[in-house]
């Protein structure tokens, strides 16, 4: 694929901040950021030794800033860490923001077990905020059309696309029963991405950012998020504490019910992981296939490792789960092997 789109929208990217900053476009000292799974593309941009601001390119045909916009705005008003947003021009789908560094929560992980917890914690409370602080209004609900859809993609693009195989018996009834426990769960606001990726560590806090697809949806969405991420596989005795940890706020707060006692929330936890798991799974195999993507194949194994972790305490989800074990599972190691994709 050719690069001339992109040389061409970073020269026009180029122009549009020198205009900014009353600067000859070619002495702008711009470099690439961080990467997106999207197709927006980040750029640093130096207006001197000590300040720097990140520049969004958001093609306005593939991506829309208006939902970014709003929710960093309203966010920012209620006080939550988010990125100010310093000049935008959303008819070309540029956006110049503020420069959180280049730490995001992923990169303090590994640093031993009392520091990975630490950070996780602060995770969680950010997490807290969020829930408590953003308002929802006018956000699009994470209603059963959507939560369907989603699940929808891992039929398509990793059963059907990627494995050519059919989906098992059951999985219509496995739909319908992961959308009806995520819609039986309290609605807050969900970041709907609230990854290790997208939580930086800037000014001795976490910040978030990539929330453009926020919605109204289940309350624990955004703690499997985080918990049953890229980078860690919790053990089931510590996934368990965490989650019981986050009710335990939820009630004292007042975004949860004392009366769903933890096994319930626990069930209701580990269904919204299975949920997502099967989404990203859905994902990864489409950014692979119709984006010409790379190094998402090698991530499937962990996010089933994810599903199955979810799925096997709870006998309802026996079936499937044996079918994962023996059917699923083979297959996708067959086909990964066949591929052969290297690391990135």
């Amino acid at each position: 694929m050719s690069d001339a789109p992109h040389t061409a929208r970073r020269e026009a990217l180029r122009r549009w901040a020198g205009r900014l900053h009353d600067r000859p476009p070619e002495a702008l000292d711009i470099a690439p950021a961080a990467g997106d799974a999207s197709f927006r593309r980040y750029y640093r941009l130096w207006l001197d030794d000590a300040t720097s601001r990140i520049l969004m390119d958001a093609p306005p045909e593939q991506e829309d800033s208006r939902p970014f916009v709003a929710i960093a705005e309203a966010w920012r008003a209620a006080g939550l860490p988010v990125p100010a947003i310093h000049a935008r021009d959303l008819t070309q789908g540029f956006l110049e923001l503020e420069d959180l560094g280049d730490a995001p929560l992923h990169t303090c992980l590994g640093a031993g077990e009392m520091r990975d917890a630490a950070c996780y914690d602060d995770a969680q409370a950010l997490l807290g905020e969020l829930q408590n602080r953003a308002p929802g209004e006018a956000l699009p609900v994470y209603d059963a059309a959507l939560l369907g859809r989603e699940l929808d993609l891992f039929p398509e693009w990793c059963l059907t696309r990627l494995l050519d195989m059919p989906p098992p018996p059951g999985w219509t009834a496995l739909r319908e029963r992961l959308i009806e426990v995520a819609l039986a769960q309290p609605q807050v606001v969900v970041h709907r991405d609230f990854d290790a990726m997208n939580l930086m560590r800037h000014r001795d806090r976490l910040w978030l950012i990539d929330f453009q697809d926020a919605v109204l949806g289940p309350l624990s969405y955004d703690l499997i998020s985080l918990l049953r991420g890229r980078y860690r596989r919790f053990s089931r005795a510590a996934f368990r504490e965490r989650v019981e940890a986050f009710r335990r706020r939820a009630v004292l707060d007042g975004r949860l019910s004392g009366q769903l006692d933890a096994e319930t929330f626990l069930f209701q936890a580990d269904a919204m992981a299975a949920q997502r798991s099967l989404k990203v799974l859905g994902i990864f195999c489409r950014l692979t296939l119709r984006d010409g993507r790379r190094g998402y194949l090698e991530r499937l194994p962990r996010f089933l490792d994810h599903l199955r972790d979810s799925l096997t305490p709870w006998p309802e989800f026996a079936a499937f789960d044996a079918w994962l074990a023996d059917t699923f599972t083979p297959a996708l190691a067959s086909a990964l092997t066949a591929r052969r994709e290297p690391t990135p």
